[in-house]
């Protein structure tokens, strides 16, 4: 029998006081379900200053909201009042079993929230409830449109709802509409980025584009701590100026890695057959702290399936290609299915999509990874806001090597999950890269070509002499360093180096008399 009385604390959060849990976090506590609810409600048991409010991770409701203290009344106002958590659902379901929803939809049989709270069970569960077909009610959406972005829907005629969820049962995100996501959504950002390179001559945006791919490549590897060598770093530069041209398969990821990881005599290649985890070890016996354990090997392979189905359903359905990235790629960094390579992987997967989705303009790479570089603090901040919460739930012990084996069930762990924050944080990233980094390296080039253009028209001197004379001015804030004024360019006279910090410094729009920071004598 469920209790739904309501303790002090709920998930190591003291319960706000004269209030009482609803919705999921009531459902959660009341049945033992093992799973993390990120934004629980609760209800004043008096007024409060307008019928909802958060307060210290908790979304406070009037008294006026307060359900039934039983299954269905509490099922009714998540599905009615709170964002939809997948993962809290089916654990719910799988700990109440079938009866508690047959009862509602039987209560309530044309009900929109009742057929909601059916089709999720079926959909979540794959297990049918002991009630008849739906004959009569308009059909609903799974998700609101309204509050979420969704796929193209399909009928679901056994609970008439029509099924626009992001995914299938083995994995499936949800993007809530937020502002700042409608609103960049609605910007159109790829058709801007392809309009401003079709201005471009197309010497300038290849070797714009051969910068930006050189830039996000060695970015990705600074995120890991590495500096490669060239050859291997070209590889990579290869393999990511090809991305969108191969689907994406677990083949496909295997081939990649070995790209990633050409070194692995000490790492097995392919899908991880054992634990993994994120985080650090003891100083004393070198033993796993986690900050987070990835998915058990036996449920890589699924999981793996589950995030390219996602992907196809919403590239079938017209889905906005930079939240399809943030939903797959981030599934994907989040399940970490191989020993070593899964970071780079996982922006990998962000390129792969856009090309794929034809938002990137042809042959140019947006350098997201240079962004992730310059935010790195912000962007593992995210992704310990979504994995932290899931740590409690997953049960480990340490192996004899120094591994983790997990001893529960955690694949819907990885299957599930609000992928809204993750989504705006990638959002502003390639954002960042269409209104800031790929402008500027089309103004350097420009600016770049008319300052050699200039000297050339002035002194005869080899292609890369002049470009190696740009760089030194540039650099040197528009003036010449002594040291290379009596090196490389001594055969130079004081009137061709005045004039040629001119030219440079009218291209670039350079002030060289004001002060440089790093500025060489």
């Amino acid at each position: 029998m469920a209790d739904f009385t309501t303790p002090a604390v709920f998930q190591e959060s003291t319960v706000p006081a004269r209030t009482r849990l609803v919705g999921y976090a009531a459902l959660v506590h009341a049945y033992g379900a093992e799973a993390p609810v990120r934004r629980p409600a609760s209800v004043s048991e008096g007024s409060i200053k307008g019928s909802r409010r958060d307060e210290d991770g908790w979304i406070l409701y009037d008294k006026r909201f307060m359900p039934d203290d039983t299954f269905a009344g509490h099922l009714g106002f998540a599905l009615r009042h709170e964002d939809v958590d997948l993962l809290a659902l089916k654990r719910v379901f799988l700990v109440a079993g079938p009866e508690p929803v047959a009862a509602m939809v039987r209560a309530e049989p044309t009900g929109a929230t009742a057929r909601r709270a059916w089709f999720f069970y079926e959909w979540l569960t794959g297990s049918r409830l002991d009630v008849e077909d739906a004959t009569r009610g308009n059909y609903v959406e799974a998700l609101d449109p309204e509050g979420y972005f969704t796929a193209e829907p399909v009928n679901s005629p056994r609970h008439r709802v029509r099924d626009n969820l992001l995914g299938t049962p083995a994995f499936c995100p949800v993007i809530r509409r937020t502002p700042a996501l409608a609103e960049d959504v609605g910007n159109r950002w790829d058709t801007q980025a392809k309009e401003a390179v079709g201005r471009i001559s197309p010497g300038v945006v290849a070797r714009a584009a051969s910068f930006l791919l050189l830039a996000d490549s060695q970015a990705s590897y600074q995120i890991e701590g590495e500096r490669p060598p060239r050859n291997r770093l070209e590889r990579w530069m290869r393999a990511v100026s090809q991305a969108g041209r191969r689907p994406v398969t677990i083949g496909e990821l295997e081939r990649l890695q070995q790209i990633v990881i050409e070194d692995n005599r000490f790492i097995k290649p392919g899908l991880r057959t054992e634990g993994g985890f994120i985080g650090s070890r003891d100083v004393i016996d070198n033993s796993p702290l986690p900050e987070f354990v990835s998915a058990r090997p036996e449920d890589v392979p699924g999981l793996l399936d589950g995030i390219i189905a996602a992907g196809r359903r919403m590239m079938d359905s017209g889905f906005d290609a930079v939240l399809q990235a943030a939903a797959q790629a981030f599934g994907f960094v989040f399940v970490h299915p191989f020993a070593d390579g899964n970071g780079r992987l996982h922006r990998y997967l962000i390129h792969h999509v856009l090309a794929e989705r034809g938002y990137t303009p042809p042959g140019v790479t947006f350098p997201v990874s240079s962004v992730l570089l310059d935010r790195q603090e912000e962007y593992a901040n995210k992704l310990r806001a979504f994995t932290g919460p899931l740590l409690p739930f997953i049960e480990w012990v340490p192996t004899e090597d120094k591994n983790v084996r997990v001893l529960n069930d955690t694949a819907d762990l990885y299957r599930y999950g609000d992928y809204t924050e993750v989504a705006e944080f990638l959002y502003s990233c390639v954002v960042r890269t269409i209104t800031v980094d790929l402008p500027r390296e089309i103004s350097h080039l420009r600016s770049f070509d008319e300052a050699k253009r200039r000297i050339q028209d002035m002194i005869e001197m080899p292609d890369a002499t002049v470009a190696m004379l740009v760089n030194f001015v540039t650099q040197n804030g528009g003036t010449l360093a002594k040291k290379r004024r009596q090196k490389e360019f001594a055969a130079l006279t004081d009137e061709e180096v005045a004039a040629v910090e001119a030219a440079i410094s009218e291209a670039f729009d350079l002030h060289p008399d004001e002060p440089a920071e790093g500025k060489e004598p």
